[in-house]
């Protein structure tokens, strides 16, 4: 409890040391030694961050809406490739990850120099021209992400609408509806959530999301079971949608986007520092975010198999792109709602958990650019009751109101921009979630090597 107040006094007293967390990279900040509100090496508030908190931001991010695609993925792969393929994603991404966790710190693993992000990472490891390409694949596959975000929730309220239009009409009326409406819907509540000024503050929304993933997840695979039970046999073959039923070209460029759907499901290297810098030391940040990669890892590649494969036991080649969908308007429809209510929770959340990076640079170059402006610096204290003091900033407002109504503009206009974020993903994966982390670790180890450091720094997996 008094841990508790102690932290709310630093909150209430951070304005009074320093600005936006996210804007003190470039500035040499004097440490508050001995303080209990500021960390000892880069006078930042201090990270409260738990093996817990970091778990729960990262299965936020990697049990997407990308889950419900699963079923259709192992659909063109079949029962062999399927399974293998997601199971080595997960070992891919467990692997780089923990590689990417050892250079939140460029040097000494406990006392070196913070990364605040991904590409300060780049930026302190590797430098040049690798850092702009960084920025630009980090930073547009998370304004992607943002639509196809915004587009899978309106599916998800659409479907809850029609499902009970068609059940009070007894089948009769064929509930056409726009998508706009939700789109919007969902727009002014990102609006809100968006004013949240930094990640560490958004464990709770992370933890609501995680559990709705669940939620959803487990409704899809209990209803793939009742259906496997109904049909009495397993769908499916060894190779997946026949040719013949596809033509070959089909089924070529099906299992590429198969493979891109897997891809994207387990991308999530591309906020992993941002979620490693909310972390608390001791022990080193490092070791906490292995074990929380670990963990994320191995409970989302366990309901990817289940979703995945119980999706195709029960449909086999006609497995629907979205596995809640296939079940149609069937009873119990009420849980289908349930289920689709659980994913737009989910997708608010984790907008939210993957647009904060963006938020951050942005804002934190516009502070570097215009240092003495008093729309970009100054923020405004406002008691809010039972929260506590908000500090308002006027450019975090109007900067972040704007990216979200231009995020939902497109939605509206491209309703069909799932695929190409599919795409999205699956180019980012191999640079953010292979290329870098690999190229940083092994320069920092040849660093470490050339400054005489004792090898201690090789992960014991």
């Amino acid at each position: 409890m008094g841990e508790n107040a102690a932290s709310k006094n630093c909150h209430k007293n951070h304005h009074l040391h320093n600005h936006h967390q996210v804007f003190d990279v470039s500035i040499d900040v004097l440490p508050q030694n001995g303080s209990k509100c500021f960390d000892d090496d880069d006078g930042r508030l201090k990270r409260t961050g738990t093996l817990w908190t970091a778990s729960a931001h990262i299965i936020t991010a990697v049990i997407g809406s990308g889950v419900l695609s699963l079923a259709w993925a192992v659909a063109q792969l079949g029962w062999v490739a399927g399974p293998a393929v997601m199971f080595l994603f997960s070992l891919v991404t467990y692997y780089t990850s923990s590689l990417l966790t050892d250079c939140y710190r460029t040097g000494d693993p406990d006392t070196g120099k913070r990364n605040y992000t991904y590409m300060d990472a780049v930026q302190s490891i590797l430098g040049g021209v690798k850092v702009k390409l960084c920025g630009f694949i980090q930073y547009l596959g998370l304004f992607g992400i943002a639509i196809g975000y915004t587009i899978a929730s309106s599916i998800s309220m659409m479907a809850i609408k029609r499902s009970n239009c068609f059940h009070q009409s007894g089948g009769q009326n064929p509930c056409h509806l726009s998508s706009n409406p939700y789109m919007i819907m969902f727009g002014i509540t990102e609006i809100l959530l968006s004013q949240i000024p930094d990640f560490d503050q958004l464990w709770w929304l992370s933890i609501v999301a995680a559990v709705m993933s669940f939620t959803y997840s487990s409704i899809g695979l209990g209803l793939g079971i009742g259906k496997v039970a109904v049909n009495g046999t397993f769908k499916g073959s060894l190779t997946g949608i026949s040719i013949g039923t596809v033509t070959e070209t089909e089924k070529i460029w099906r299992s590429f986007q198969a493979l891109g759907a897997i891809a994207f499901a387990y991308s999530y290297s591309v906020i992993l520092i941002e979620i490693q810098d909310t972390v608390k030391s001791p022990p080193a940040e490092s070791k906490t975010m292995k074990k929380a990669a670990r963990i994320s890892i191995v409970v989302t590649t366990t309901f990817y198999m289940l979703c995945g494969c119980m999706g195709y036991a029960a449909f086999g080649d006609l497995a629907p792109g979205n596995l809640l969908t296939g079940f149609g308007f069937y009873n119990p429809y009420w849980l289908v709602d349930i289920a689709n209510a659980a994913i737009v929770i989910h997708l608010v959340g984790a907008y939210q958990v993957f647009c904060q990076p963006l938020f951050a640079f942005i804002e934190k170059w516009a502070n570097q650019k215009w240092p003495g402006s008093y729309f970009i610096t100054k923020e405004f204290n406002i008691a809010v009751p039972g929260f506590g003091l908000y500090k308002l900033n006027l450019f975090r407002l109007v900067w972040r109101t704007i990216f979200v109504i231009l995020t939902t503009v497109i939605s509206m206009l491209l309703p069909f921009f799932n695929d190409v974020v599919g795409i999205l993903g699956a180019l980012g994966f191999w640079p953010l979630t292979v290329y870098f982390p690999v190229e940083m670790y092994i320069v920092q180890k040849k660093k470490r090597y050339q400054n005489g450091v004792q090898d201690g720094f090789v992960s014991k997996y």
